[in-house]
């Protein structure tokens, strides 16, 4: 039924025993262990982009998890509604749940796959999927200092004995209690890598914190104690994909932290190129040239109506703290007589001068 998942983990783990085959052995147990090795690198380095988007998703749902508790708060008594509302801010901040989810959904199935395909290493079986005889044969016989690759401690329902393969549980015990303890030790400095990297909000939250709990302690511990019920081969596989996982973690992490501390560099740059230098008025973008061509324009015409408006004969402009100057009795006169026939004649018609003829009679006397 999930040949689909059998048939393309064998052809991979084939294809390295075949690669490592060729430098040790095809019998040897070495070669063996590390094509179950570089199955999972393969693996993960498939995946390697996926889990990339994941970190970047996890990254952008907990810059809006306060709006996240908001709708929690707010559509508390209408689920239906809160998760329309949760699905459209994740659609507009473009964060996928399931792209997240999306490597560790792969991985489960190739685990599985992985442990059928080992199962069915048998003696006296002509094939197992892309492996034909030969290779079966050779699977069965090969073994690290005497522990069989498809052994287990405790045989589940359907597997081989330790008799029939050729091995005792001493043996078996010699290689996988130090395969245990590692897989037991990576499994919580993977958790723990992961937990560290939660931010308080998700710390608090309940849920969040039980499955921390069960990361960090429940699951390392069940891995040492299913151990002797799963095939040598398996705890290569486990061993090996937590350090991928942990290399992986420190790498990927690594690098978006430092594209996060640039783009705030950049921000911040970009915010003090436009903030206005102490003690200059804010102008706006745009705006400067235009009020500098307007404020010179108005300048021009003001200057211009003000010379159109002064009459010819208008005084200077006196200077600035210059003293006011008197004018004179003869230029008075001058400017009394200017376009006036009276003054021509020699007469004048103010209110102070007298008339001719109250002059003429003041001789006579």
């Amino acid at each position: 039924m999930l040949n689909f998942i059998y048939y393309p983990v064998s052809a991979i783990l084939w294809f390295w025993h075949k690669a490592f085959g060729f430098v040790f052995s095809p019998t040897s147990g070495v070669a063996w262990a590390l094509a179950v090795v570089f199955l999972v690198f393969t693996l993960r380095a498939i995946l390697y982009k996926p889990f990339v988007g994941q970190v970047r998703s996890m990254r952008k749902m907990q810059e809006f998890q306060p709006e996240i508790q908001k709708l929690r708060k707010k559509y508390a008594n209408d689920k239906q509604k809160m998760t329309q509302e949760m699905q459209r801010l994740q659609s507009e901040q473009g964060v996928n749940p399931v792209g997240g989810c999306l490597p560790v959904l792969i991985q489960v199935p190739v685990f599985i796959g992985l442990f059928h395909v080992l199962r069915e290493f048998k003696p006296g079986k002509t094939e197992n999927y892309i492996f034909n005889a030969e290779d079966v044969r050779s699977f069965v016989d090969a073994d690290l200092f005497g522990a069989k690759l498809g052994a287990s401690i405790v045989p589940l329902q359907g597997a081989p004995s330790l008799e029939s393969l050729g091995t005792t549980v001493g043996q078996m015990l010699v290689v996988m209690i130090p395969l245990m303890i590692m897989a037991g030790v990576f499994t919580h400095i993977t958790a723990r890598h992961s937990v560290a990297r939660q931010t308080e909000v998700q710390a608090a939250n309940p849920q969040s914190a039980i499955m921390n709990k069960l990361m960090l302690y429940v699951f390392p511990i069940g891995v040492v104690v299913g151990a002797p019920f799963l095939p040598l081969a398996i705890l290569f596989y486990w061993v090996s994909n937590n350090l991928w996982t942990l290399a992986q973690q420190r790498i990927v992490y690594k690098k978006i932290d430092a594209e996060e501390a640039a783009k705030k560099d950049k921000a911040t740059a970009t915010r003090q190129a436009l903030a206005p230098k102490p003690g200059q008025k804010p102008v706006r973008n745009g705006s400067k040239a235009a009020d500098e061509d307007e404020a010179g324009s108005d300048e021009v015409n003001l200057t211009k109506d003000s010379a159109d408006a002064a009459p010819a004969d208008a005084p200077p402009a006196k200077k600035p703290g210059a003293k006011p100057v008197k004018p004179s009795a003869s230029g008075q006169q001058r400017g009394a007589n200017n376009g006036s026939p009276n003054a021509r004649n020699g007469r004048t018609t103010g209110g102070g001068s007298r008339p001719s003829a109250a002059r003429k009679g003041r001789k006579r006397r």
